[in-house]
């Protein structure tokens, strides 16, 4: 089964924030397109609302926030405030794949997101007028269908190769060291790195940190969390001080504080 890094911290008060859709581009895209994620909401006469994400390793293209842009994949918790009503469109692309459909390789994209017209081009117009005048989640994926389908190209073999082995690390949790998933791909460790480094837009160590932390961030939100010892063993670290450092450093709160936040707002809705 593969694993979808999803990554939205507290996410059973996220539920009460926001809501969140996702839509699958048409079949002719999805070796391309992971899926467009919708977010509304509604928060007039309330605060503002900061959600968190964790990293994933994809190229996503944002319309109709303050945060509107490409963005490629990050290296940290990702911030964003939300302010009084609103719509955000996002285009979540297949790692491996951000060259082939934006004419421009993920590792270039470091440094903050470009401006959607300096990689799209007017087209990016018609899309950022339907979400600000809040059109529904079927428009909307039918106008970036429409965008996407005349821009992509067929994958190169390196592009190919670096979606492989990102699918890899998604598909097999066993893969926990750069030299599993060099073996697996039947490649040496220096090639993999420049194939990441060229087509995913980070490291594969980092890659196969940024799927550990987020299985781990879920199954801490379950309603039966494993042992944190369990989990860490599960999740391939050398010790369970070693998971609660990487956890620590990434989410801000060691997994004992985040897996009891998550029991206390349950406990809060009920």
């Amino acid at each position: 089964m593969e694993r979808v890094p999803r990554g939205i911290l507290h996410r059973r008060t996220a539920e009460s924030q926001f809501t969140l859709s996702r839509v699958s581009p048409v079949p002719s895209l999805r070796e391309y397109i992971q899926y467009y994620w919708v977010v509304r909401w509604d928060l007039r006469g309330r605060p503002p609302y900061e959600q968190r994400v964790l990293p994933n390793l994809s190229t996503h293209v944002v319309f109709g926030t303050s945060s509107a842009g490409v963005w490629g994949p990050s290296r940290s918790v990702f911030a964003h405030v939300l302010r009084d009503r609103g719509v955000a469109l996002g285009v979540r692309l297949v790692p491996g794949s951000c060259g082939a459909v934006l004419g421009v390789a993920a590792g270039n994209l470091r440094g903050g997101p470009r401006p959607l017209q300096a990689v799209l081009g007017a087209g990016s117009r018609e899309i950022e007028a339907a979400v600000h005048a809040e059109a529904s989640d079927s428009e909307l994926a039918a106008l970036a269908d429409a965008l996407f389908a005349e821009r992509v190209r067929p994958l190169t073999d390196s592009e190919r190769r670096a979606r492989d082995a990102v699918k890899l690390i998604a598909t097999d949790p066993t893969i926990t060291r750069v030299v599993h998933l060099a073996a697996r791909g039947g490649t040496t460790v220096r090639a993999l790195q420049r194939l990441f480094t060229a087509h995913v837009g980070t490291g594969p160590k980092w890659a196969i940190r940024v799927y550990r932390l987020n299985e781990a961030a879920a199954r801490l939100a379950t309603h039966s969390p494993p042992k944190q010892a369990e989990l860490a063993a599960e999740l391939g670290y050398s010790d369970q001080a070693h998971f609660v450092r990487e956890f620590t450093a990434m989410v801000g709160t060691p997994p004992a504080s985040y897996e009891r936040q998550q029991k206390v707002t349950e406990q809060a809705r009920n």
